[in-house]
């Protein structure tokens, strides 16, 4: 396991300050990352938030998992290697 978390389901609005924010109470985070449209800018839905353990990341894993962001539903998962690096 990495410490690399895949986060589905964000809602448009969220920005990576309240998505760092909602994994704080689970230890440090390193980064939060909201993937956007390369043309429009919008947000994807999704990100990548990497935390400072492994086992922060299973932590975070548990505590959010299924839980509510501004009005939506996450779904956390460890990250799959991206395979274009």
């Amino acid at each position: 396991m990495n410490n690399k978390l895949f986060v589905g389901g964000l809602s448009y609005s969220t920005s990576e300050e309240a998505l760092k924010e909602a994994f704080a109470p689970a230890g440090t985070v390193q980064s939060a990352v909201i993937i956007t449209d390369r043309m429009s800018g919008r947000s994807k839905g999704f990100g990548f938030v990497e935390m400072s353990s492994e086992e922060e990341a299973k932590k975070a894993m548990e505590l959010l998992n299924g839980k509510e962001l501004e009005g939506r539903t996450l779904k956390v998962d460890i990250a799959k290697p991206n395979p274009n690096k």
